[in-house]
């Protein structure tokens, strides 16, 4: 038989079926069933999107074919269909010796001639087109793989730096081998595909020496969430497969890809990985090798790289949507050439995790079982359920003693216990109501918590089995062992949408693709102190500053973590712009309020390098906070920061859907002062339709509404510090927090002055505070004032606006 190496030129549906070879620039994804998944994928790409600019190595496949003649040539389907016969899969020892046996019998079986001539033409035609000798990788592509259902990815062999005619025909050889290694014939028996129904076709592909510069992998999906919106790039220093192996720890980024469309630089979040090895050439083979210190502790790719690799995973996911009719996330690999520092993609295929996931559902839990040994009571936060170890922590000195998945017990947190509690499975403080800081952060966080039970630091023991309920009302309960619950979920479909806007408070920008989901019109109050305590962690003026320093241990850790920057305060900088801006991604185009810091002073104290910078104050509550400090000498300069991280997010990534807040405004005088200092910034009210609002949180912005609708454009209700000057009480005290309560009538009658007043004066206005999310009466009331927006916890969104619905309704 004559060997067929066919090119686009010579193609008709006969001769592909008889096709030992097939150019890369001869298939499509039409194709699968003649050169596999990954053939087919390249050479769509090459064909459709190398016009627009995608870079892709050019080569050929062997076909499916090629392989079933391989297999008929010598008779082995019979052979193999025998040792088939008594296959096991669940027996692991029968696994591996059918599959051993398997591939023996197609290594020990030579290629015909007809097809070693086949595929030694065509790499002397891949040489011609590069250089002698050229180096290739030759990639298993079997005909049922790269499927939006079925990946297989991963499951047969791939062979690096390839050269020479021996070696391409030994490594092809080993590729057709590896269509029965012990993970691919599992994976088939897992997905009930036959065997014998599925060729193996190899890709033969020109190296990209990324084995001199970077390579990675990128989703044009949220690989955790599903988030549709952004791009995953990750990569780390030399070939692909340590980063496809999971043998480093890549850097990750992220890019928001419809502003990136409209020619923005979207990056709104980087994670620097260690990056420790890197995979090389040594002759003929590959190995690993150290990476130096100062390569790990920078970036792999420069911003330019990652928005070029962006913009292709968007071509890609736009072509392949197209030619599948529906929105088709991709899973791609990409490398640079560090010879020529091209990038290039090296393959891609549809991303099978997340794509195939329904989103759309609501989780209820509910306590099961009749026996209940109650320890201890609190005011419930949240409406969960989790069980654990306790792990009682009464200083911030012994924290790093707190292992993930216990139950955090303390007397209560600040931002300084932020890292513990996000590793916590449930949160039990003695002191604080429902407003403090821990019951905040612990919605923020998902993770269920019961706050002021006075006594649990005395009561619960660390290493005691315990389960934490806060889904049996007002109360919450720790009972001893660990009790059964269950998880209902509630599909979201056809739920009511309110007249009056339903938004959420969201605090942590890793929460926020996720929280997306859930139905909203966006964020009523995103708080920068989840950022800055959490993630900054430092002090702004400390790294304004950082010469000045006396603290020289909190000097050291500031070192640390900003060895990236010579620039100290670009660090704040950066890491500001990416929280608020993930947050801004996340929901756009809907609006997110960002409320600019109002760390207290004794919190900011507490950040690295703090305490050199703030006063000691014997009601901090009341004292330097809010906008008092954005204009003052001692934090102007801080403020500049937190406005130029917003300045980047909206005019260099394009989050116009971005709106600063200002909290504890007193005047509005002081008002004025501020919006003065942040134009001085770069943020000039109305420029590109730049909107500043306000917290209405002091009975004085209440009282003097109209006044500050004149220097705002809009004000959201603080009903916590609202509630707590309008009835005197001190939101963190556990022995007031019975007579904390917003549904007061003087706290009810501010309210409503409020809404009046931005009425005549034709202001938005809503509440982010925390009483409509506990109390459906309070959101009744807050509907019939005529509120434009309600923002709620994201545990509450779904149950309010199902009673919002009733009552926009008249039920």
């Amino acid at each position: 038989m004559q060997a067929m190496v066919l090119t686009k030129n010579t193609l008709s549906q006969s001769s592909i079926e008889q096709a030992f070879i097939l150019w890369f620039d001869s298939v499509g994804i039409k194709d699968i069933p003649f050169v596999g998944g990954k053939n087919a994928s390249l050479g769509e790409m090459i064909q459709q999107l190398k016009p627009q600019g995608v870079n892709v190595p050019n080569g050929f496949a062997t076909t499916a074919y090629a392989y079933r003649y391989f297999l008929q040539s010598a008779q082995l389907e019979e052979k193999l269909r025998k040792l088939f016969h008594d296959l096991d899969v669940e027996d692991i020892n029968n696994l591996k010796l059918v599959g051993s046996e398997a591939r023996a019998l197609l290594m020990n079986t030579p290629f015909p001639a007809d097809l070693e001539d086949a595929i030694s033409g065509a790499y002397q035609k891949l040489c011609e087109q590069y250089n002698e000798n050229t180096d290739v990788a030759v990639r298993s592509s079997a005909t049922a793989e790269d499927l939006p259902d079925a990946s297989f990815a991963g499951q047969q062999d791939t062979y690096l730096n390839i050269t020479g005619i021996e070696a391409v025909l030994n490594a092809c050889h080993r590729c057709f081998a590896s269509i029965f290694t012990d993970r691919a014939i599992s994976y088939r028996e897992a997905k009930n595909f036959n065997h014998f129904d599925i060729a193996l076709a190899v890709g033969v592909q020109k190296m990209v020496r990324s084995d001199l510069a970077t390579s990675g992998v990128m989703f044009s999906i949220d690989t955790e969430t599903g988030f549709e919106n952004t791009a995953l790039i990750t990569a780390a220093y030399g070939l692909g497969e340590n980063v496809v192996q999971g043998t480093v720890n890549p850097d990750e980024y992220y890019v928001f890809k419809p502003t990136l469309k409209d020619g923005f630089r979207p990056i709104i979040n980087k994670k620097l990985g260690s990056k420790a090895l890197k995979m090389v050439y040594e002759g003929s083979t590959t190995n690993n090798i150290p990476v130096s210190k100062e390569d790990q502790n920078r970036y792999a790719l420069t911003d330019d790289e990652i928005l070029q690799l962006a913009s292709w995973a968007c071509l890609i996911e736009d072509h392949y949507s197209i030619v599948n009719g529906a929105t088709s996330p991709m899973d791609i690999e990409w490398a640079k050439d560090g010879i020529t520092n091209e990038l290039f993609i090296v393959q891609a295929r549809p991303e099978t995790v997340q794509s195939q996931k329904n989103h759309a559902v609501l989780r209820t839990y509910k306590l099961l079982g009749e026996e209940k040994n109650l320890l201890v009571t609190g005011r419930a936060v949240g409406e969960m359920i989790n069980r654990g170890k306790v792990r009682v922590i009464v200083d911030t000195d012994k924290i790093n003693e707190f292992q993930p998945g216990e139950v955090l017990v303390t007397d209560r947190t600040d931002p300084d216990w932020e890292p513990i509690m996000k590793r916590a499975s449930a949160i039990v403080t003695n002191s604080g109501g429902r407003v403090c800081h821990a019951a905040i952060i612990a919605r923020e966080l998902g993770v269920p918590a019961i706050v002021g039970c006075i006594n649990a630091t005395q009561v619960l023991e660390t290493g005691q089995e315990v389960t934490v309920s806060c889904a049996e009302g007002e109360e919450g309960r720790v009972y001893s062992g660990l009790l059964p619950f269950e998880v209902e979920e509630i599909p979201l479909e056809n739920l009511p949408r309110t007249r009056t806007k339903i938004l959420m408070n969201v605090g942590n920008p890793q929460e926020a693709l996720k929280l997306s989901m859930i139905p909203n019109d966006g964020v009523g109050l995103a708080r920068t102190e989840f950022i800055i305590a959490n993630q900054i962690q430092t002090h702004p003026m400390a790294l304004l500053r950082y010469n000045e320093l006396k603290d020289e241990v909190a000097k050291a850790k500031i070192a640390q973590m900003t060895a990236q920057y010579e620039d100290k305060s670009q660090y704040f900088v950066d890491k500001l712009t990416q929280g608020v801006a993930t947050i801004a991604a996340a929901f756009y185009p809907k609006p997110v309020i960002v409320r600019m810091s109002d760390f207290k002073s004794n919190e900011y104290a507490n950040l690295l390098g703090g305490r050199q910078f703030e006063p000691n104050e014997e009601n901090p509550m009341l004292g330097w906070r809010g906008a008092a400090r954005y204009y003052d000498a001692g934090y102007r300069d801080a403020f500049a920061l937190e406005c130029r991280a917003l300045k980047i997010a909206r005019d260099c990534m394009g989050l116009v859907n971005l709106i600063p807040m200002i909290p504890f405004c007193r005047t509005p005088s002081e008002g004025r002062l501020v919006i003065e200092e942040m134009a001085k910034n770069g943020l000039k009210q109305g420029d590109k339709g730049l909107q500043i609002y306000v917290m209405c949180e002091l009975p004085n912005n209440v009282i003097m509404a109209e006044e500050f609708a004149e220097v705002f454009d809009g004000f959201s209700i603080g009903s916590n510090d609202l509630t707590q000057l309008t009835l005197g009480i001190d939101r963190d005290s556990s022995l007031v927090a019975a007579l904390f309560d917003e549904r007061s009538e003087g706290v009810k009658r501010m309210v409503k002055m409020a809404i009046q007043a931005a009425k005549r004066k034709n202001r938005k206005i809503g509440i982010c505070g925390q009483a409509p999310s506990d109390y459906p009466e309070f959101a009744q009331f807050l509907v019939e004032e005529g509120i434009d927006t309600i923002s709620l916890n994201p545990d509450s969104v779904l149950k309010t606006m199902l009673e919002i619905a009733k009552v926009e309704n008249g039920k």
